[in-house]
């Protein structure tokens, strides 16, 4: 699909933004909306522009995968989400104090809970701005449950609900992330912490957006992350440093700007709409978009089974891991890293070649002496 600029009498204007998300989405679909998730997930995998550009248009991933016939199961169980809700309650129990507590602020004196109540996303997101100004205003504890942000992302609002946002006398906000997953002597599994950092990080870069526009107020780029204690469904909290993930975060979102760069190079006609589109077309215009893959995908995005195979047929090694791609250098897929360790392939000087040609003349010389002392 061409969206360049042309002035000649046969061709028409480049189409606004909006209108060329909507031609590949389908007219007559509505916009799947962005949340702080898939924003994050974003973040997390940058390179992969099939993403950058479903998730830009709006497109139902999970409708797209299961006509392409690579559905990806998601969602939590039903008593998971009990479970979560009742850890929750439990957290913000006596108005936020303690909540406060896990902050180390024994006696917070008065702690304002405002309400939040309003018609609609955009009425809660004005309700929870004003919230936020007047509580910095009044220089004392305050605590937002569920408050609504906005964020602009590809020209259009995206509305944010965090768990929680804590406003300090000092007029510092922060974030308060909210999961069940636990931790065990004080540390929390490494990959759910940088999921809920990246997660985070978005609803900081929403705050930020408020506080530029609000006298005194300061967003913190620590967040604070709750979870059960051990095995049990007693609180306890951490310090998380967002400052990383929210540049990864916001540098990927100035990327969303600019998917009229990606749509450009489809070919014309190119869809993704799941009501009128077959699913070979569906399949066509998917593979018109250069994707990322790696193992992580799976726990992130509805199309990462349909990308996996797709990469397996192709024999990329990036179905090996990103550490793994990594080392391999130049050696893009397993049947390239294969020949160059059996030697029929690749530089002798290239230090991945050489590394694999001696990691088979290991295996080679540790199987040989397996064999030997087998026969004895």
């Amino acid at each position: 699909m061409s969206t360049s600029l042309d002035h000649g009498p046969s061709r028409s204007p480049q189409p606004p933004l909006r209108q060329l998300l909507a031609e590949l989405r389908g007219p007559a679909v509505a916009p799947r909306p962005l949340d702080a998730r898939a924003l994050a997930a974003l973040a997390a995998n940058p390179g992969c522009r099939r993403r950058a550009l479903l998730d830009g248009a709006g497109v139902d991933k999970a409708a797209l995968a299961s006509k392409l016939g690579s559905p990806a199961p998601f969602g939590q169980s039903q008593f998971a989400i009990v479970r979560g809700n009742s850890f929750e309650a439990k957290v913000k129990a006596d108005g936020g104090r303690e909540l406060l507590r896990l902050l180390g602020v024994e006696d917070p004196g008065a702690v304002s809970v405002p309400d939040l109540a309003a018609s609609g996303p955009q009425g809660r997101a004005a309700r929870t701005a004003l919230a936020l100004r007047e509580a910095t205003a009044a220089g004392g504890w305050s605590l937002l449950d569920h408050p609504m942000l906005v964020l602009e992302v590809a020209g259009s609002p995206v509305y944010l609900e965090p768990d929680a946002v804590l406003v300090h006398p000092d007029g510092r906000w922060t974030v308060v992330e909210i999961k069940s997953f636990p931790m065990i002597d004080g540390a929390a599994d490494a990959a759910k912490v940088g999921a809920a950092a990246r997660q985070a990080a978005v609803y900081v870069l929403a705050l930020e957006r408020t506080a530029a526009v609000t006298e005194g107020a300061e967003v913190a780029h620590t967040v604070l992350l709750v979870c059960p204690r051990d095995f049990s469904n007693v609180p306890t909290a951490s310090r998380v440093d967002v400052r990383k993930q929210r540049a990864v975060t916001r540098r990927q979102l100035a990327r969303l700007t600019r998917i009229e760069e990606i749509a450009d190079a489809l070919p014309e006609g190119t869809g993704f709409d799941v009501t009128e589109r077959s699913a070979a077309e569906l399949a066509e215009a998917v593979e018109c978009v250069p994707h990322a893959y790696a193992p992580e995908c799976l726990a992130a995005c509805e199309l990462a089974f349909h990308c996996r195979a797709r990469a397996r047929e192709a024999g990329a090694v990036e179905t090996l891991g990103r550490s793994v791609r990594g080392e391999l250098g130049g050696l893009t897929t397993v049947g390239a890293v294969l020949a160059a360790a059996r030697g029929e392939e690749g530089d002798p000087g290239d230090p991945a070649v050489a590394a694999l040609r001696r990691a088979r003349a290991l295996r080679d010389e540790a199987l040989a002496g397996t064999g030997a002392a087998a026969c004895r």
